[in-house]
């Protein structure tokens, strides 16, 4: 007697509704948004493995003290709460285009659209102007046994350990005429470039104040690297969401949100946008506080 067997298949899903309960688009932007955690994941792992296995690194408060405007006022951190205020009130203003947009307000998702606009575009110029100020900036380095002044950038850090007081002492001799002009000028703004130029080596010395300069060695390399390439990145990514939120912003004035009759669009780009500031935490955390 034959025995034939019955395979019985499971449909977990026909095509209907989603098991996820979510609509595709926006498990996709999910998707993407996890990817680019894991990205910013190993960076900051990669950056915290470096930076706790060198004997030295520079001081967030030492590095990041300016602020535009106070001239050589000491402001620990305040530039950087104040990019980190901008940022936060900016994703408090894509919750209300979201917001807008569940009520199907068309001048209200405008309204808070552009305020987060503004909200990335002065991010992103506060960014460019501290990144402007530590490359530009002019710090006085014991770089191999003379004085340089030197700002942040990939190959040099000026914010290693305070040297000590007979070294400096034993670099001035060594120190270029030109590197004493600079630093006789650091330490005197009443005396001009010219003025300085014409004095000899030993003038120049005489007018160095050494204490007021705070002259360091030279700190790991690796932290410009760091700082500029995790920064950067996430700059990257402000700019993003600031040309997505434009792009959202024409086409809800375009209404094509209107019609569509929802506006899920938004929402997703929203998603993005808290990413972004979620990620600044982090960034800010290892950079900034620790």
């Amino acid at each position: 007697m034959a025995t034939t067997a019955t395979v019985h298949q499971t449909k977990w899903w026909s095509g209907g509704k989603s098991p996820f309960n979510l609509e595709y688009g926006k498990l996709m932007m999910w998707y993407f948004l996890m990817s680019d955690a894991f990205t910013f994941g190993a960076f900051l792992i990669s950056y915290g493995s470096i930076r706790f296995s060198q004997n030295f690194w520079p001081d967030p408060n030492v590095v990041f003290n300016a602020f535009p405007g106070a001239g050589h006022a000491n402001l620990p951190l305040a530039f950087v709460s104040v990019m980190t205020f901008i940022l936060i009130i900016s994703s408090v203003t894509m919750v209300l285009a979201v917001h807008s947009g569940h009520k199907g307000d068309k001048a209200g998702v405008m309204k808070w659209l552009a305020w987060t606009i503004v909200g990335g575009l002065a991010f992103l110029s506060c960014q460019a102007w501290e990144w402007h100020h530590l490359i530009t900036g002019e710090h006085a380095v014991l770089m191999d046994g003379k004085l340089d002044i030197i700002g942040q950038t990939m190959r040099a850090n000026p914010w290693g350990d305070l040297a000590a007081h007979a070294d400096v002492n034993a670099a001035l001799t060594k120190t270029p005429h030109e590197t004493l002009v600079n630093l006789a000028h650091m330490s005197n703004h009443s005396l001009g470039h010219e003025q300085l130029a014409a004095m000899t080596d030993q003038q120049l010395i005489s007018n160095i104040n050494l204490d007021e300069l705070h002259i360091r060695t030279k700190g790991p390399v690796a932290f410009g690297g760091y700082f500029y390439g995790i920064t950067g990145f996430h700059g990257f990514h402000v700019f993003s969401g600031v040309i997505i939120n434009i792009v959202m912003y024409i086409m809800t004035d375009k209404d094509v949100f209107k019609n569509r009759g929802h506006y899920l669009m938004i929402e997703k780009a929203g998603l993005y946008w808290h990413f972004v500031d979620l990620v600044w935490v982090f960034v800010f955390l290892c950079f900034y506080l620790i």
